[in-house]
């Protein structure tokens, strides 16, 4: 293949699919808003799911290393009521299939494994002009540009590529999540540790969750879900830590303080992070030369499932080309067909589990995972 790829986003997608290519010798550029790898935190704790996001680190060659990041013992999963009262204890005995790693030493992972100069820092996307035959000018808000034969849009929720395809904007779906975390958590708040256990833990309850990970280094990362309207949550002042913890802690009244200790003896600020939706079964009508992956494709529900889409996503795309390395449009096409199935079925079993625990109770999501394991 000899024509140009452009991926605009460096998160696990758009590096998937970087690495895809380079396993098959077809070079990659890829374009980063962020000025350098470490600009931000990578967020939490990944299970990597062995029917697709490990398919991928597969096609990427990367299994041997992709082990070596696996926190052991983290597929154990237990579910609490807000009295604190476990439900589900289930132990990790090493047949989970969802192995568990750090999001962001799995980007690293990915980094280190493309050639030196694939990812362009400092490069956010401000706009493309098609130029025919497939061929478009990818403009930069610094001024510069490129012409590129393929342009793939792996910059996520808000992807500014997307519009090139598709009118469909992410919706609020009317709840969000308010991350914490407690370091050293089994010495310094070990009430806290003792009830999220050695893996994660939930605690559902109508209207409001809290769920947790044991991270590495003895750290429990919380979420703190509510649905509530988004207009509720932007008037707290989250820059005022002690107010907004208080004013999150306040929806918990009378729960378990093992539990309300995840949001009130948190080490660091609260972070509001609401949650988006792209419509089920979001596609487009084939354009030439340009595409989309990940949560630029198919946002979707938080459900455990948007970082192994993407990476299947950049695997699966980094395939077909490989196999039509002079047709990019039967390549495009037999990668969104694949993809826009995928991601329908999925976001449609998302849609009916959180049905059959409509009550939102933790027990009916213990009977809803009960179900599901019984399911043929």
């Amino acid at each position: 293949m000899t024509k140009s790829v452009t991926i605009i986003g460096a998160g696990l997608g758009g590096l998937a699919l970087a690495r895809v290519l380079h396993v098959h010798g077809i070079p990659a550029t890829v374009y980063e808003a962020e000025p350098t790898p470490t600009a931000r935190t990578q967020g939490g704790m990944l299970d990597i799911h062995d029917y697709n996001g490990q398919l991928a680190i597969a096609a990427a060659g990367l299994m041997d290393e992709f082990r070596g990041l696996i926190l052991e013992g983290r597929q154990a999963m237990r579910v609490l009521d807000p009295n604190g009262t476990v439900l589900l204890d289930k132990p990790d005995d090493g047949t989970g299939g969802r192995p568990e790693v750090q999001r962001g030493e799995l980007r690293q992972l990915l980094l280190d494994s493309l050639p030196a100069g694939t990812v362009r820092w400092g490069h956010k996307f401000s706009g493309a002009r098609a130029l025919g035959a497939g061929r478009h000018e990818v403009t930069f808000a610094d001024g510069s540009t490129v012409v590129t034969s393929l342009l793939v849009g792996a910059d996520g929720a808000w992807s500014r590529v997307r519009p090139l395809l598709s009118t469909a904007v992410p919706d609020y779906t009317g709840e969000s999540f308010v991350e914490t975390y407690l370091f050293d958590a089994d010495t310094r708040h070990p009430a806290a540790a003792e009830a999220v256990g050695g893996g994660s833990m939930m605690a559902p309850s109508p209207g409001r969750e809290i769920h947790a990970h044991r991270e590495r280094g003895d750290t429990l990362h919380a979420y703190v879900v509510l649905a509530r309207p988004y207009d509720w949550f932007a008037a707290i002042d989250f820059t005022d830590a002690a107010a907004a913890t208080a004013r999150i802690a306040q929806e918990f009244d009378g729960w378990a303080t093992e539990l309300t200790a995840l949001i009130t003896d948190a080490d660091l600020p609260p972070v509001w992070r609401p949650h988006y939706t792209l419509p089920i079964g979001h596609r487009w009508d084939r354009i030439p030369g340009v595409t989309l992956l990940g949560d630029a494709a198919h946002l979707m529900p938080t459900n455990g499932e948007g970082a192994n889409l993407a990476l299947l996503d950049g695997a699966e795309l980094g395939n077909a080309l490989a196999a039509h390395p002079d047709d990019i449009e039967t390549a495009l096409s037999e990668y969104e067909q694949n993809m826009f199935a995928r991601s329908t079925e999925v976001a449609t079993q998302t849609a009916e589990l959180f049905g059959d625990r409509n009550d939102g109770t933790a027990q009916g999501l213990v009977a809803a995972f009960t179900a599901r394991e019984h399911t043929p």
